[in-house]
C-alpha cells in the first residue's frame, strides 16, 4: 500500500507529517497525521491512536491539539485519522446538517443507501489503516493506546471494547458514550445502520459494557460547562455501566470547561503521560 506526504516538518526534534492515500475501504482518497518523536535507528515506538469529533478532520487536533511535547517526552507516535469519507461523489446530508455525514461518519460501516459505498470508517480505523501505519513508521503494534474526543471518543470506546487485548490504554475526552440514547446518535445509527436498534448496541459503549464487554481501566475527562453535557454525552450513564461491570473509571469533571479545544489542549498532555506509563512501563 502506497501514501503520499503531503507535508513533513521538524517539531519538537520529530516529525510532523500529514498524508494521503486511496482508501479501499471508503473507495476515495484518505488524509490522516502522524507524528514521529526523535528516535534511536531502527526502533519501534509505542502508538496512541486518536478518533476526533464531529465537523473535525486530522487537522484540529495536529494543529490545536498540543500533544506533540508530551509524545517527544514519552516517545510515542501520534496517528490522527479523519471523521469520514470525502470528495466527489460522496454522499452528505441533504440539508447540509454538520451532525451528520461529511465529517460525521461515527466510526460504522454504514449498511443503509447511500451511506453503504463509502462510510466504512469502522473498517478504516480498525484494519486498513493501522495496517498502512505499521508498514510504512516506525511503530510496535503490541504497544497501542487510543483515546477520542466527543464523536471520536464513542470511537475510541467501541473499537477497544470490541477489541480485547489491542489496547493496552483507552481514554476519552468528552465522549459519546451511549448514542442510542441521545440525539446526535439516534440520528446517526439510524441512518447509517438502520432502524434495528439491537444491531446499534455494536457502536454503543454503554450497550457494549452491558453485553459483556471489558476494558481494564478507562479515563475520562469532561468539562463541566460543556454545552452537550447532559443532552448528547451523559458520562453519569458510562459511570453506572463501569461500576456494575467492575471497570476502573476515573471520570474527571472538569470545572469552567467546555467541549472545544481549549478544553482538550488543557488535559492532553496528562493524557498522553497516563498513555504512556501503561505503553513504555
Amino acid at each position: 500500500m502506497t501514501i503520499e506526504a503531503v507535508s513533513e516538518v521538524k517539531s519538537h526534534g520529530g516529525v510532523q507529517g500529514v498524508y494521503r492515500h486511496a482508501s479501499s475501504s471508503t473507495g476515495t482518497d484518505m488524509v490522516f497525521s502522524v507524528f514521529v518523536p526523535e528516535h534511536k535507528p531502527g526502533a519501534k515506538l509505542p502508538v496512541l491512536w486518536y478518533l476526533s469529533g464531529l465537523t473535525c478532520t486530522h487537522a484540529n487536533v495536529t494543529e490545536k491539539g498540543e500533544f506533540r511535547a508530551a509524545c517527544a517526552e514519552s516517545g510515542i507516535v501520534f496517528i490522527a485519522p479523519d471523521t469520514s469519507p470525502r470528495g466527489e461523489g460522496v454522499p452528505d446530508d441533504s440539508e447540509g446538517a454538520w451532525d451528520f455525514g461529511l465529517g460525521a461518519g461515527f466510526y460504522v460501516d454504514a449498511t443503509e443507501e447511500p451511506w453503504a459505498a463509502n462510510y466504512r470508517m469502522w473498517s478504516y480505523v480498525t484494519s486498513e489503516l493501522p495496517g498502512l501505519i505499521a508498514e510504512h513508521f516506525p511503530v510496535d503494534m503490541d504497544r497501542q493506546g487510543i483515546t477520542g474526543h466527543s464523536m471520536g471518543g464513542h470511537g475510541a470506546l467501541t473499537v477497544a471494547l470490541r477489541h480485547p487485548g489491542w489496547f493496552k490504554s483507552v481514554s476519552a475526552f468528552a465522549p459519546i458514550v451511549a448514542p442510542s440514547q441521545v440525539p446526535w446518535g439516534e440520528k446517526a445509527l439510524g441512518y447509517y445502520l438502520g432502524e434495528d436498534r439491537l444491531a446499534w448496541r455494536a457502536h454503543d459503549a454503554v450497550a457494549l459494557i452491558e453485553d459483556g464487554a471489558r476494558l481494564e481501566e478507562l479515563l475520562v475527562d469532561i468539562g463541566e460547562t460543556d454545552p452537550f453535557f447532559e443532552r448528547e454525552l451523559k458520562p453519569e450513564l458510562l459511570d453506572q455501566a463501569c461500576a456494575s461491570a467492575g471497570i476502573p473509571l476515573t471520570l474527571r469533571r472538569q470545572p469552567g470547561y467546555d467541549h472545544s479545544y481549549y478544553f482538550i489542549s488543557s488535559f492532553m498532555a496528562d493524557h498522553v503521560r497516563w498513555h504512556a506509563e501503561r505503553l513504555t512501563g
